[in-house]
C-alpha cells in the first residue's frame, strides 16, 4: 500500500470515495461537488484543502481530505473534513494509515491541533479515534447554514 499526495488526476477516484461516503453516512443524494471543482478547489494557486491517498496495485481505496483553519486560541490548526476507505477495503490498514500521514503532516507543520467530527452513531471509528489519543468533545454542537438557510437568511437581511 502506497500513502501519497492526493494529484488532480486521482479526483475522480476521491468523488467516488466521498459518494460512498455519503452512502454509508445516509445521504447518498447530498454530494453537490464535481470532479472540475475539486481540481479547481484543490489544485489552483490558492489551494482549498490538500489529500493523501491509500493506493494498492494502482487503485485508490482511500483518501484523507483536510485544510488548514485558524484558531484565536491555538493559531493554525488543521480540519479533517473526510476520512474514507473503501467499503470492501476497510480493515486493511488503509485508513489507519491515512489518519497517520495527516497527524504526522500537522506535528511537521506546526500545527497545534487537528479536528474532525465524528457521527454519534459511528462506533468503530469512535474507537478507534479513542485508542489513538483523540478527545471526543461532548460539550460542542456543530453548526451549519446550508446553501437554502444562507439564501433565505440574506433574502432576510434585504427585506429588513
Amino acid at each position: 500500500m502506497l500513502i501519497r499526495k492526493g494529484q488532480k488526476e486521482d479526483m475522480p477516484a476521491v468523488l467516488d470515495l466521498i459518494k460512498e461516503l455519503a452512502t454509508f453516512e445516509k445521504e447518498p443524494n447530498a454530494v453537490a461537488i464535481t470532479v472540475d471543482e475539486l481540481i479547481k478547489e484543490g489544485f489552483g494557486d490558492m489551494p482549498l484543502f490538500h489529500t493523501f491517498v491509500a493506493e494498492v496495485d494502482g487503485e485508490i481505496i482511500g483518501t484523507a481530505l483536510f485544510y488548514y483553519r485558524f484558531s484565536t486560541w491555538k493559531g493554525k490548526t488543521i480540519h479533517l473534513e473526510d476520512l474514507i476507505v473503501k467499503q470492501e477495503k476497510r480493515g486493511t490498514g488503509a485508513g489507519s494509515a491515512l489518519y497517520k500521514e495527516v497527524i504526522r503532516f500537522a506535528k511537521q507543520d506546526g500545527v497545534r491541533r487537528v479536528e474532525w467530527v465524528v457521527l454519534n452513531w459511528n462506533t468503530h471509528a469512535i474507537n478507534f479515534y479513542e485508542r489513538s489519543g483523540a478527545t471526543i468533545l461532548q460539550d460542542w454542537l456543530t453548526v451549519q447554514m446550508d446553501e437554502e438557510g444562507i439564501t433565505k437568511f440574506t433574502l432576510d437581511l434585504v427585506t429588513e
